[in-house]
């Protein structure tokens, strides 16, 4: 059975599920260029065009009901399809849920899901974090559900009080809160406000949060929820959220100098949300007494948290789903709706993202190269950019659209951030030989960590160029189910004796991952990359 799902809103995607397996992916950015494109026209197309058979269902997911744009979408569907479409436009959560139970491999879990813009109810709150108990077949049973309210006060109070007793009574035997409006990634986002930075880029504030100094500051929190009256937000106004004591301190660009100020308070929201986190996952681990945890919203992209939460909860089993933006809801929607139509019960654990859109075929004449003769070059300060067959799907660069260099390097982070145009305070990540992963980080007792979701600490001062100033890395471990990358990484440990490349994502700042062969060699001409090598054609360019 091959069941369509679309996801709408921001990181627009569609995919098709096959059996319970993906045969297709696609983001609309890839293919428009257009970062974060709502509207997935292309990839539908490019779907409908590349299916291998008849489609039985379609499933729109978004996280607003009212939204003229499905009415569209739904129209144009039936016309080139003529196929039932199904509305998942109230279990935003269950997508993001759905998405990272099917993937985890457990039989059972507790999926957390800690999200900015849930599902919208009324156009008067929105889910914030969820709960949920899953178990095979499509089992999802919530147990927590805290929304946040478009309003406040007086006015508001008898239709907010409506809206939650009929929620109640959706969701029985469901603690459920609506108290505030904010939730803990909108908390997290005020930093990301300060440094004049979109909402949806709290990676660049996550990273700044390593400078920052730990002091004496007001609680953001009082009882788990939101401290709403120190924060700064008109009612009825989406608008981002920010500090009061910060109004003015706003900034376009965080400075070298003189940048204490942003970075203490982007430090002060990573500890008080991943703390606020920690006793969420407590209270339900115990009250269940269920040891597997899956993540997945937004904030599951926050790989410092992810890290805390194994470091403190050893007996806890831990996924965090690769795909936790809303690019990854196409999936998990299709996904639940298959499990519902078929009840089928066969586990098909994630083992990799290289999915998105099709493979391509490369018509370029370059100088021949094998693994070996690139280590050399990296060895040698070379750049090297990647691109290999299908794209990774989520945000995380993981081998096929890379750009590589020593992590060795002093120098390393100055020389990519110049390459990429991004800030000064954004580390990297890294890629390292699975087996050496112990001794190089802190792995809490893990044996892989294969998708960089979660931040390690450094054992070691012999990878400067990829270990941040808190000595923490967020990491890729690899093994030969990435053929050319684990045969570089041997071929480098054989030169340097360091099983270790600095690896972040092929492309500029503001701009989406290169998709195409084309698009990796525009990048390339418009860079101070060095070397760009295709794998599958054992070829490269170089200036």
């Amino acid at each position: 059975m091959r069941i369509l799902g679309i996801s709408t809103a921001h990181d627009s995607s569609v995919a098709i599920i096959n059996d319970g397996v993906v045969e297709y992916f696609s983001k609309e950015e890839r293919l428009t260029r257009i970062k974060r494109d709502r509207q997935p026209f292309k990839a539908l197309q490019c779907a409908v065009q590349n299916s291998k058979g008849k489609i039985n269902f379609v499933v729109i997911c978004s996280p607003t009901p009212k939204d003229n744009f499905n009415d569209l979408l739904e129209n144009y569907i039936k016309k080139i399809l003529n196929v039932k479409v199904i509305r998942f436009c109230s279990y935003h959560h269950l997508a993001h849920a759905s998405l990272s139970f099917y993937n985890s491999g457990f039989d059972k879990a507790l999926c957390f899901v800690i999200d900015r813009n849930g599902a919208e109810l009324e156009e008067k709150m929105r889910e914030s974090e969820s709960v949920f108990v899953a178990d095979y077949p499509n089992n999802f049973k919530p147990i927590y559900k805290n929304f946040f309210l478009k309003n406040i006060g007086e006015n508001y109070d008898v239709d907010n009080y409506k809206i939650v007793k009929s929620i109640l009574k959706e969701y029985s035997d469901c603690e459920i809160k609506a108290d505030s409006t904010l939730n803990i990634t909108k908390v997290y986002e005020t930093a990301t406000t300060l440094i004049g930075q979109n909402p949806l880029e709290n990676g660049k504030t996550m990273g700044l949060s390593a400078y920052g100094k730990d002091k004496d500051f007001e609680q953001l929190f009082l009882n788990g929820l939101p401290n709403t009256n120190i924060f700064l937000h008109k009612n009825g106004d989406d608008k981002q959220p920010i500090l009061k004591k910060y109004l003015y301190n706003q900034t376009d660009t965080v400075p070298k100098e003189n940048y204490e100020l942003y970075a203490d308070y982007a430090y002060q929201v990573q500890k008080q949300t991943q703390n606020v986190v920690l006793e969420l996952v407590k209270k339900f681990v115990k009250k269940t007494g269920i040891h597997n945890v899956c993540f997945s919203g937004g904030y599951a992209l926050n790989v410092v948290t992810n890290g805390f939460l194994i470091k403190n909860l050893p007996n806890v089993n831990f996924y965090f789903e690769p795909l936790s933006d809303d690019s990854g809801n196409s999936i998990g929607s299709a996904m639940f709706v298959y499990r519902n139509e078929t009840k089928d019960t066969n586990i098909h654990k994630l083992k990799h993202t290289f999915f998105n859109n099709i493979k391509h075929n490369i018509y370029v004449k370059g100088e021949s190269v094998d693994e070996k003769q690139i280590s050399v070059f990296l060895n040698q300060g070379k750049s090297v950019a990647v691109f290999n067959e299908q794209a990774e799907a989520g945000p995380r660069s993981l081998g096929n659209r890379s750009i590589l260099f020593s992590a060795e390097n002093k120098l390393a982070k100055q020389i990519i951030n110049k390459i990429k145009n991004r800030e000064w305070y954004r580390p990297f990540a890294c890629s390292i030989l699975k087996e050496y992963s112990k001794e190089y980080f802190e792995m809490f007792d893990l044996e892989e960590s294969p998708f960089m979701t979660i931040s390690f600490q450094s054992k070691t001062n012999k990878i400067p160029g990829v270990v941040h100033i808190d000595n923490s890395c967020r990491i890729q471990t690899v093994d030969n189910q990435i053929p050319h990358l684990y045969n570089l990484l041997q071929h480098f440990y054989n030169i340097s004796k360091v099983p270790v490349l600095l690896n972040t994502s092929f492309n500029l700042s503001g701009e989406p991952l290169v998709e195409t062969p084309e698009e990796a060699i525009d990048v390339f001409n418009r860079s101070k990359i060095d070397i760009l090598w295709f794998p599958e054609k054992n070829i490269m360019l170089t200036k």
